[in-house]
């Protein structure tokens, strides 16, 4: 008996990160990819010609905001269950992932392995996702959401103090970062105190950790 393939869409703007991902999906002989686009704006039109078990949209492609049209698709094409994909897992990202009803979130970090995972838990009707995001959610009887505390860590920061923590972050001393930003030296040693104060966190090392995750800077 042969079993049926699950039918992808693949959207992702990096053209040759597209193709390996998509050559290797179907090497494993359980997925058929029946179309790949680079904007989810794309995405959404071969949905809506081609009716797919599942589309994969990248999250930070240029064009229509690839949350927004999880939503349309959710709309147009019930059947069709989206999984995103990203270099980054921030609580905004992770956020607006639930609320756009994705069945899973994997990080371009994960492992070709995880990723393939990924699409069997979905072609199965159940979610995924990948380690990092799952250690900042609640699943429950009700449903995913982040955890309460995340979403208060998240939200917690000024934008100024977003600002010195990125710099802090690339590895700015208090004193270069008060000259960049036009401040006092004694301004930047108060944000600094009340970036740890709000995030809980103790060092300089813990700071950088939390600004790349959160994309403010890269690794």
């Amino acid at each position: 008996m042969v079993t049926q393939r699950h039918r992808i869409i693949f959207a992702d703007d990096h053209a040759c990160l597209r193709r390996a991902t998509v050559e290797w999906i179907e090497r494993s002989g359980a997925f058929e990819v029946v179309g790949e686009v680079g904007s989810a704006g794309e995405a959404l039109e071969a949905v809506r010609r081609l009716n797919p078990d599942i589309v994969v949209l990248d999250i930070d492609m240029p064009g229509r905001s690839s949350f927004e049209v999880a939503d349309e698709i959710r709309r147009t094409s019930p059947n069709t269950k989206v999984m995103f994909l990203s270099g980054f897992y921030t609580d905004r990202y992770i956020s607006d992932a639930i609320a756009s009803h994705a069945s899973a979130y994997v990080t371009k970090a994960d492992s070709p392995s995880n990723m393939l995972q990924a699409l069997r838990r979905v072609g199965e009707g159940s979610t995924y996702f990948s380690p990092q995001v799952r250690e900042r959610l609640v699943i429950d009887g009700t449903g995913v959401r982040l955890g309460d505390a995340t979403q208060v860590r998240s939200d917690a920061l000024s934008g100024r103090e977003r600002e010195v923590l990125r710099h802090v972050a690339q590895g700015l001393s208090k004193r270069d970062i008060a000259k960049l930003l036009f401040l006092s030296p004694r301004t930047v040693e108060r944000h600094v105190a009340n970036i740890m104060q709000k995030l809980g966190m103790h060092d300089r090392v813990a700071l950088t950790r939390f600004a790349i995750r959160e994309g403010m800077v890269e690794a």
